[in-house]
């Protein structure tokens, strides 16, 4: 196991969150609060999916009866990639300028108003400030416009974080653009907007945000870095105590609700539940950082081949990035225990209260969690969504290339450490 023995141990974490509104109805608000960014014309983003429910439309009009012009986008590509996302900045160019961003929908929406932002207040594409090495890390110049998000469906954490999420088709690589900038500035959580998000969108997400909490949570410490100075702070600072309260919250609220959630979306209560779940682990993750499972859940998703989901309405082959990152996460916490034994014993006893502990701790919290995928429908391994052994290989290497994500792994994580995690996670039970 790596002890990380830092010569300066780094003695300073930071934190940092978007402006939060939470509660049934805050949807309807929403043309004050961009009066009170002084708003005159504002882009709304959202995809087809969520415009069909109508939410979208009601919230242009509410935006617009605040005397404030509402152009609407709603074209974002569920699961974004590089060419949705330009598709996007093309449009937001044509159309703006823009005093500010609504973005409505899930994470793809949210992350798609992020770059659309990013690209209309900052010269150059979009390749310029995709993580490296899959593109150049540039970090934006130029501040970006307000940005307000209002999640749809219950997960991501995009509302709270830094990150932008997106496939590089040509590389068959998902990745992602990382910097302080993108955090919105306000999200604006109403529980009632996923009253319409299916049994299987529920489920992808909630294990998203599962996985969010109990990554921050098991992350490397803070204090294990070496001490950086002012201008080297990266979002993911490892794990500390104000990221560690949001998380043991989150696994607290998932564990009373979310499979209450998936079996019966119309439960007001277990919504509201899971939506302040959502939140609480995107403020811990979007601090703390994510490390393995995350690691692994982009190249899962980007080199899918024909798997389909229950609940997506997409017109094309996909793996909900909140199933991709659960599938290896019980193998993935096997392989970190031994990092933290006491925090991942922890983890599963907020779980799963009551529960009694395996001879073996570190298949505590995989045995937990693999029985909460198993209760909300999550398939059963990799090879369930159309992976083999030999596509471990190409996995490995897809993995590997998310580095910003692994430095904050509670071990060093090698090519075989990855490719045993893989294996095991083929078929969980």
């Amino acid at each position: 196991m790596t002890v990380f023995h830092p010569q300066q141990p780094e003695t300073v974490f930071t934190y940092g969150a978007p402006g939060l509104k939470f509660g049934v109805g805050a949807r309807l608000e929403l043309g004050h609060d961009l009066s009170q960014l002084e708003a005159r014309r504002v882009l709304l983003v959202t995809d087809p999916g969520v415009a069909a429910t109508g939410a979208p439309d009601q919230i242009a009009e509410v935006i617009r009866a605040a005397s404030i012009e509402t152009i609407v986008y709603d074209r974002s590509r569920v699961e974004p990639t590089d060419g949705s996302l330009e598709e996007a900045i093309a449009f937001a160019r044509a159309e703006g300028p823009f005093d500010a961003i609504v973005a409505v929908g899930g994470g793809s929406s949210i992350d798609t108003a992020k770059a659309v932002n990013l690209l209309v207040t900052n010269e150059g594409e979009l390749l310029d400030y995709v993580n490296a090495p899959v593109g150049k890390a540039r970090a934006p110049k130029n501040a970006l416009l307000p940005l307000i998000a209002v999640p749809t469906t219950t997960g991501t954490g995009s509302e709270s974080t830094t990150i932008c999420v997106l496939d590089v088709v040509s590389q068959h690589v998902k990745t992602g653009i990382s910097h302080a900038r993108l955090r919105p500035t306000a999200a604006v959580v109403d529980p009632e907007l996923t009253l319409t998000q299916p049994a299987g969108v529920t489920a992808a997400a909630g294990l998203d945000i599962l996985c969010h909490a109990l990554e921050s949570y098991t992350a490397r410490p803070f204090t294990s870095y070496e001490h950086k100075q002012a201008g080297e702070r990266v979002p993911y600072c490892g794990s500390n105590p104000i990221a560690d309260m949001w998380s043991e919250k989150a696994l607290t609220l998932m564990a009373a609700s979310f499979r209450t959630a998936v079996r019966d979306g119309g439960d007001l209560d277990a919504r509201i539940d899971v939506s302040m779940a959502a939140t609480f682990a995107g403020l811990g993750f979007g601090n703390a950082g994510v490390h393995v499972p995350h690691a692994n859940a982009y190249p899962i998703a980007g080199q899918v081949r024909d798997f389909r989901p229950e609940g997506y309405n997409a017109d094309h082959a996909m793996i909900p990035h909140g199933m991709a990152v659960s599938l290896t996460a019980p193998a993935a916490f096997r392989f970190t225990f031994e990092a933290a034994p006491e925090r991942h014993v922890r983890a599963a006893e907020l779980l799963a209260p009551g529960a009694t502990r395996p001879d073996d701790l570190a298949d505590f919290l995989p045995q937990v969690l693999a029985g909460i995928m198993r209760d909300v429908g999550i398939p059963s391994g990799i090879s369930e969504v159309g992976f083999t052994e030999g596509d471990i290989d190409s996995l490995v290497e897809g993995t590997m290339k998310q580095q910003r994500l692994l430095a904050t792994a509670p071990r060093e994580v090698t090519e075989d450490d990855i490719a045993n995690i893989l294996g095991d996670s083929l078929e969980i039970w």
